[in-house]
C-alpha cells in the first residue's frame, strides 16, 4: 500500500510539474513538506544538495532519493515511475506522429520550435552561467571548455573535458568551498538513517562503474545497434552534470551525429519535451522512439525503442543515489568531491555555450526574421517568465508567420 500511495504522489507531480529542475524543486518541497510531511526542510536540503552534486537530473534524483527514504528502493523505482512516465508517454506518442509527417524538415512550426530552442538553451546558458561562472576561475575554465568543444567537436571530447574539469577542480577549488556550502553539507546524519546498507550501496556503485566500463567494449565487440544506443545513453546519464539542457550536446552527438536520426528530428523532440510536464531526460523517449529502422532489433518497434533508451539514460541515476545516499553524511564535507564539482559544473556551462552556438544556433537562424523571433520568444522566458510549454506554442504559430513573411 506504501508504494502505491508512493507513485500516486509521485504521479501527480509528473501531471503538474512545469518549469525545468529549479521549478520542480518548489513542486517537491511543497508535496513533500509542506503538504504530506514526509521530511522536514533540514532534511529536503540534504537530499537537494546530494542531488546537485550528481551527475544527471537532479530533480528526478531528488524524487528516488525521496522514495527511496520513504518505501526503500521500490519506493525509489515507484516515484521515478510516477514522475517521469507520464511526459515519456506523450513524447513517445509524439515520435510517432512526426514519423508520419512528409517533408518534416520544411514545416513551419518546426522551423519555429527550432527557434524556441534557442531562446530556451540560450536562457539555460545565461541562468547556469550566473550561478555557476561565480568567479574568474571559473569563467575562465568555461570559457576554455566553449572554445575547445568549437574547434574540436565530438562526443568523447566532451566526456574528456568533463573529467578534465573535474581535475582541474580539485586543484583550483578544493581549499576554496564556500561556507554556505560546507554549512549544507554538515548537517545530521538523520536523513540517510533508512537509505539502505552500505554493503548494497557499493554493490550499486560497482554495478554503475562496471556498465560505464564494459558497455562500450560489449557494443565494439557485438557491433549491435541496440547495445550501441544503449551503450550512448547510459553514458549520457553518467557523464552530465548540470540537469537536462546539459545532456543536449551529448544525445545531438550519439544520435544525430552517430546517423541515427535527423537533426530535424532531434530539434522537434527537443522543443515538444519544452510543452510537457516532468523531468526534460523524458526527452531520451522520444529520441528511442525516433530510431526505427536498424534492423529487427528493439528498435523496429519505436515504442520499445523509447523505454529502452529512458531505461539506459536513468539506470545511471539510480545507481548513484542508491550507491551514495549512505555515504552522504561525510563524503559531502569533502573539499575535494566539492571542488571536482565546481569544476565539473564550470565546464558544462561551456558545453552547453558551445552547442548554443552549433548545431542549435547554426541550425536555426537563418535571417534576421528568425533572429527577431528568437529575441521575442527569450524575452517571453527570461522577462515576462511564461512557462516553456506556452512559448513552444507561441513559437509553432511564429513559424507560421515567418513563412507567410
Amino acid at each position: 500500500m506504501k508504494l502505491v500511495y508512493v507513485f500516486l504522489t509521485a504521479l501527480r507531480l509528473g501531471l503538474t510539474s512545469f518549469g525545468g529542475p529549479i521549478a520542480h524543486i518548489g513542486y517537491f518541497r511543497e508535496e513533500y513538506v509542506a503538504r504530506r510531511g514526509w521530511l522536514d526542510d533540514r532534511s529536503f536540503s540534504d537530499l537537494v544538495a546530494l542531488c546537485q552534486l550528481l551527475p544527471g537530473p537532479a530533480s528526478s534524483q531528488l524524487g528516488i532519493a525521496i522514495g527511496t527514504l520513504r518505501a526503500g528502493h521500490l519506493g525509489g523505482i515507484a516515484a521515478w515511475l510516477g514522475f517521469t512516465m507520464p511526459s515519456a508517454i506523450v513524447l513517445i506518442a509524439f515520435a510517432y506522429g512526426v514519423s508520419e509527417i512528409e517533408n518534416v524538415a520544411d514545416s513551419p512550426w518546426l522551423h519555429g520550435l527550432k527557434l524556441a530552442v534557442v531562446a530556451v538553451v540560450a536562457l539555460a546558458v545565461w541562468s547556469m552561467a550566473g550561478t555557476l561562472w561565480s568567479d574568474r576561475r571559473r569563467i575562465t575554465l568555461g570559457i576554455a571548455a566553449t572554445v575547445f568543444m568549437l574547434l574540436v567537436p565530438g562526443a568523447l571530447w566532451q566526456v574528456a573535458v568533463i573529467v578534465s574539469g573535474g581535475v582541474i577542480g580539485v586543484l583550483l577549488f578544493r581549499r576554496g568551498a564556500d561556507d554556505s556550502d560546507s554549512g549544507e553539507a554538515s548537517r545530521s546524519d538523520a536523513p540517510f538513517a533508512t537509505s539502505g546498507s552500505r554493503k548494497l550501496a557499493l554493490i550499486a556503485l560497482a554495478v554503475f562503474f562496471v556498465l560505464l566500463a564494459g558497455l562500450p567494449v560489449l557494443a565494439e565487440t557485438t557491433g549491435r545497434d541496440e547495445i550501441d544506443v544503449f551503450e550512448n545513453f547510459y553514458r549520457s546519464g553518467s557523464l552530465v552534470f548540470g540537469g537536462g539542457h546539459v545532456v543536449l550536446p551529448l544525445l545531438q552527438s550519439e544520435t544525430v551525429g552517430a546517423g541515427y536520426i535527423e537533426n530535424d528530428q532531434f530539434v522537434a523532440g527537443y522543443g515538444a519535451a519544452q510543452a510537457v510536464p516532468g523531468p526534460l531526460f523524458t526527452f531520451a523517449a522520444y529520441l528511442g522512439a525516433s530510431i526505427t529502422g536498424n534492423g529487427d532489433g528493439v528498435f523496429a518497434q519505436p515504442w520499445i525503442g523509447g523505454l529502452v533508451t529512458l531505461l539506459a539514460i536513468y539506470v545511471p541515476s539510480f545507481l548513484l543515489v542508491w550507491g551514495v545516499l549512505p555515504f552522504w553524511s561525510r563524503l559531502g564535507r569533502s573539499n575535494r568531491v566539492r571542488g571536482a564539482i565546481y569544476g565539473v559544473n564550470a565546464v558544462v556551462v561551456g558545453l552547453l555555450l558551445a552547442a548554443l552556438y552549433d548545431p542549435i544556433w547554426t541550425g536555426s537562424v537563418r535571417r534576421p526574421e528568425d533572429f527577431g523571433l528568437a529575441i521575442a520568444l527569450f524575452g517571453l522566458l527570461a522577462i515576462w517568465k511564461l512557462p516553456p510549454w506556452s512559448v513552444v506554442v507561441i513559437a509553432a504559430a511564429g513559424g507560421f508567420v515567418l513563412e507567410w513573411l
